[in-house]
C-alpha cells in the first residue's frame, strides 16, 4: 500500500483548497453555509479564505482547510500511454515507411452536439496548446465534417474515404448522451464493416479514458488531449494493427 495525503504548507497535513458556489446571498450567514458544508465534506479545521457575490442571491467561496482522506496509490485506476510521444517529423516518416500512403482521418461531432471547439482544437491546423492539428502533418489526410454529423453519414462518409481513423467528439452530456451517441457509432461500425472497421477514437471533457472498452471505441482521450498526443496514438495503433 501506498499512501498520500494533501499537501498545504507541511507534507502530509492534508491541507486542501475548495471553491464552489452557494444559492445564497452574500453575507455572515453565506459564510458560515460555507464553513458548515466545508465541514460536513471532512474538512476539519475549515477556513473560508474568500467569498465574493456573483449575481442576485449566489456567492461564490474559496475554502481552506485539512482533510483526514488518504489515497492508496495502489488502488489508483488509469490509462497509462503505453507510446512515445512523436515530433511531426517522426509521425510523417512512420507513416510513409508503414503505409507507402496518406494515412487518412475522419473526424466530427456526432449527434446534435454543435461543439466542435473540441475537434478542431485536433485536426485544424492552428491546433491547441502551442501544437499544430492534424492538418499539419504531411502523410495524414483529414477530413473533418463538422457538427451533428449523423451516424449513418459518418460510417458512410469513413467508408467513401477509406479512412484508417475516425476521432469523434462530444461536448453534451445531458443524459449522458456522449455515451450513448458514441456505442451507437461503434456499434454502426462494427455492423457495417466488421473487423475491418477503422480505428474508433472518442474525446470529450466529460469522457473517463477507462471507458474505451464500455464504449466499444479503441481509444479515449479526455480534457486536455493534444494534437500530438492524437497523432503519436494513431501511428502507435496502426502499427500495432499491421503486426497483429
Amino acid at each position: 500500500m501506498t499512501v498520500v495525503r494533501p499537501y498545504g504548507d507541511t507534507t502530509g497535513d492534508g491541507m486542501v483548497q475548495l471553491s464552489f458556489t452557494l444559492p445564497v446571498p452574500h453575507g455572515p450567514r453565506a459564510d458560515g453555509a460555507a464553513q458548515q458544508l466545508a465541514n460536513r465534506m471532512g474538512m476539519d479545521p475549515a477556513m473560508v479564505v474568500h467569498s465574493h457575490p456573483i449575481g442576485d442571491g449566489f456567492t461564490f467561496f474559496v475554502v481552506y482547510g485539512s482533510v483526514s482522506h488518504v489515497v492508496d496509490l495502489d488502488e489508483v485506476r488509469v490509462v497509462e500511454r503505453e507510446y512515445p510521444l512523436l515530433p511531426p517529423s517522426e509521425v510523417n516518416a512512420t507513416v510513409k515507411k508503414l503505409l507507402h500512403r496518406k494515412l487518412i482521418v475522419v473526424g466530427g461531432c456526432i449527434g446534435t452536439d454543435a461543439h466542435t471547439v473540441g475537434i478542431d482544437a485536433i485536426l485544424n491546423i492552428k491546433g491547441f496548446a502551442g501544437e499544430k492539428g492534424l492538418e499539419y502533418y504531411r502523410e495524414l489526410r483529414v477530413i473533418n465534417l463538422g457538427a451533428q454529423v449523423s451516424v449513418p453519414d459518418l460510417v458512410k462518409r469513413a467508408r467513401a474515404e477509406k479512412a484508417d481513423a475516425v476521432l469523434v467528439s462530444q461536448v453534451v452530456t445531458q443524459r449522458d448522451a456522449h455515451i450513448l451517441n458514441t456505442q451507437e457509432m461503434s456499434a454502426a461500425f462494427r455492423e457495417a464493416m466488421g473487423d475491418r472497421r477503422p480505428l474508433l477514437v472518442a474525446g470529450g471533457p466529460r469522457f473517463d479514458p477507462l471507458m474505451a472498452g464500455e464504449l466499444g471505441v479503441d481509444r479515449v482521450f479526455g480534457r486536455g488531449t493534444t494534437p500530438g498526443e492524437v497523432a503519436s496514438y494513431l501511428v502507435h495503433a496502426v502499427k500495432e494493427r499491421r503486426a497483429a
